[in-house]
């Protein structure tokens, strides 16, 4: 096999063993992944053998930098690889779930990606009274925040979005109907376009929504992800969601116990700091759920 044969690529479409790949030279294939895995996702590099002038069949992924994954009791799912900034776009029509922004947080931090929250719509002035104290509280916590109408200043929105975009590999999350798509379309040219063309060819159908898209952009990439309603975190571990929350993060070390869970333990840092009025009960409610659930998990499956 000659070495034209056989090269590198970046997955830019996948579904199933089906997928799309991108070579330097900007060429795109549609590849198989060879044998029967299903473990190809996109932002994966791979190392691909011709079969024709339009595909190829994956041999093997190269070493991952980073994974991202959301996942529940019974399945764990990898949305992007190789990614290094996580963009949840959130706004107040429809109704967003603040504990979708909390578990996509601590998923990136654990991960070691970088999160940017993007709130859309915010020219819908009558419910600023329900998402300020939200906002604050995540900028607070050390989050990055930016607000934006991506219908109605979309110039002003390109313009906000492009510096923290350009040269960033960033993964595009949210809840459905928060205007992801309205972003993407407003920062790629034709991606619309483009996500129709890889549809028809893998054959899609109404499954298009399903599927997540890598899109070229100033020095990087924009990656796009169907809309989902829950992100699970049950891949982490209570190390995990310990050290990814910053107001526990900073308090460990300082129970009684060194192997506190800080849950119902005597001389808990982190209890304290709760009833001190330092740490928000609804964060420290939202840390028992996912304790005690990693806990039970654990003991089920020992």
């Amino acid at each position: 096999m000659s070495k034209q044969d056989r090269f590198i690529a970046r997955v830019i479409s996948s579904h199933r063993r089906h997928s799309f790949v991108q070579r330097d030279d900007g060429n795109v294939f549609e590849a198989t992944r060879k044998g029967k895995k299903n473990d190809v996702v996109v932002g994966d590099l791979v190392q691909c053998d011709a079969i024709s002038p339009t595909q190829v069949a994956i041999e093997e992924i190269l070493p991952r930098k980073t994974l991202l994954y959301r996942s529940d009791e019974f399945r764990t799912k990898p949305l992007a690889a190789n990614i290094n900034q996580v963009a949840v776009v959130f706004a107040t029509r429809p109704t967003f779930n603040k504990l979708f922004l909390w578990k996509a947080i601590l998923a990136a931090t654990a991960a070691g990606i970088d999160c940017l929250l993007i709130r859309n719509k915010n020219d819908i002035s009558e419910d600023e009274a329900s998402v300020r104290p939200i906002i604050d509280q995540l900028r607070q916590l050390g989050s990055r925040v930016i607000e934006v109408s991506a219908t109605e200043h979309p110039q002003k929105t390109i313009e906000i979005l492009n510096p923290l975009l350009i040269g960033k590999i960033t993964l595009l999350i949210g809840q459905s109907g928060m205007g992801k798509s309205t972003i993407l379309n407003l920062l790629v040219e034709n991606a619309d376009q483009k996500t129709q063309e890889y549809s028809q060819a893998l054959n899609l159908g109404k499954q298009t929504t399903t599927a997540t898209r890598w899109f070229d952009f100033k020095d990087g990439a924009l990656v796009d992800s169907p809309g989902f309603q829950s992100f699970g975190l049950s891949h982490l571990e209570l190390e995990d969601i310990m050290a990814s929350m910053p107001e526990i993060r900073t308090r460990l070390g300082q129970c009684r116990f060194a192997n506190c869970k800080h849950l119902q333990e005597p001389g808990c840092a982190i209890k304290k700091a709760v009833e001190d009025g330092l740490i928000d009960p609804a964060r420290y409610a939202f840390y028992c759920e996912l304790a005690e659930r990693k806990l039970s998990e654990n003991n089920r499956y020992p």
